[in-house]
């Protein structure tokens, strides 16, 4: 039989793991991050190309629950461009462009890579 015993706190160890298990999951958001900003670069319908280069991320942290955006900044005229290239819209003449799908097909796989590699973060302690 073994039996352990101990007195005192465990804060600052709980306090460390809990930091290294947010510095963990930050770190792999930063690396998808990048690889989404590649992926939708390489995938955005290029007639100028300033829409593909436009795109960034941030990672935020707030109290426990970390998120990913993805930024396009090609704004003309209040419109964003990479939208109305995903979406489609009307024209001045009456007329409309569809949109295509371009988002959605490259930005899955990099999705469940992030689930998989969060849940094994969070899970491996």
């Amino acid at each position: 039989m073994l039996t352990f015993e101990s007195s005192g706190s465990f804060s600052n160890i709980e306090s460390f793991l809990k930091n290294a298990s947010k510095r963990n999951i930050l770190s792999l958001l930063e690396g998808y991050g990048s690889q989404g900003v590649a992926a939708l670069s390489v995938a955005t319908p290029a007639d100028s190309g300033l829409t593909a280069a436009s795109w960034n991320f941030e990672v935020e942290e707030v109290k426990g629950s970390y998120t990913i955006t993805w930024t396009n900044s090609n704004v003309v005229n209040g419109v964003p461009i990479a939208i109305i290239l995903q979406y489609g819209h009307g024209t001045g003449t009456g007329g409309y462009v569809e949109g295509r799908d371009y988002i959605n097909p490259v930005m899955k796989p990099i999705f469940d890579k992030i689930e998989a590699d969060v849940w094994k973060a969070v899970t491996s302690g």
